[in-house]
């Protein structure tokens, strides 16, 4: 079987000091894929290593079955990334910042109709990012990730500084899109999300897997969530 992402015995240093090590995930092809760790567990990095915007350090990981872990143009290219919203560039109207990092804004529009609905991103298009509330950056963010045609998709809690509304109708848009053969990979802190929407996921504490969280352990946790989360807060410990 070919998984759209397969990590082995991944190693992960920022600054000489290792943060992720001996991590090994295996992500299927189609589905939605969560990550939930506690602050500093190691989540972040992995997810930005894996979609080439840091390098690995050791081990291996493989994209559609192409061994990429020295080759961090070919899964920054092959993987897309909604970048942190403190980072967007003030100066920049969410159009022009659309067009750098992709398609023209309307062949965005029309691939990602759903998305851009609920993310409202028509009514920002000419605002100049310096302009726009978290909130909004945030919308950018998201939209930003799906710029250009992939079959991969990382988002960093992307429910972070949305109102309830547009995240109820993200999640909706985002499951309609994995429904349609897209990859997604989130790391996440609320269980709804994991349990309600997630094929499979893992849980990190201090750089490494924890716990293995596979389709029958989701389904239980929709089923009884004070004992799924009794669990899960014992595995992040």
């Amino acid at each position: 079987m070919t998984f759209a992402v397969e990590l082995a015995d991944l190693s992960i240093r920022r600054s000489g000091r290792p943060i992720v090590h001996g991590l090994s995930a295996r992500i299927t092809q189609t589905g939605w894929f969560g990550v939930i760790g506690a602050n500093g567990s190691g989540k972040t990095t992995l997810l930005r290593a894996v979609a080439g915007r840091l390098p690995i350090a050791g081990g291996r990981c493989t994209i559609f079955g192409q061994e990429v872990a020295q080759d961090r143009d070919a899964r920054a290219t092959a993987i897309g990334l909604a970048p942190p919203i403190e980072r967007l560039p003030a100066s920049l109207t969410i159009r022009e910042l659309l067009a750098l990092a992709g398609d023209d804004p309307s062949e965005q529009a029309a691939r990602n109709a759903a998305l851009w609905q609920a993310l409202g991103i028509d009514a920002l298009l000419d605002m100049q990012v310096g302009q726009c509330s978290s909130g909004m950056r945030q919308r950018a963010a998201l939209a930003l990730a799906f710029a250009r045609p992939t079959h991969i998709v990382i988002l960093d809690e992307p429910f972070n500084w949305l109102d309830p509304v547009a995240a109820f109708d993200t999640r909706a848009a985002l499951a309609g899109m994995v429904a349609d053969g897209l990859t997604l990979i989130t790391a996440l802190h609320d269980l709804t999300t994991l349990c309600g929407f997630c094929d499979a996921g893992l849980v990190m504490a201090k750089g490494e897997v924890s716990l293995y969280l596979d389709k029958p352990m989701l389904r239980a946790g929709r089923e009884d969530a004070a004992r799924f989360e009794s669990e899960l807060v014992a595995a992040l410990r």
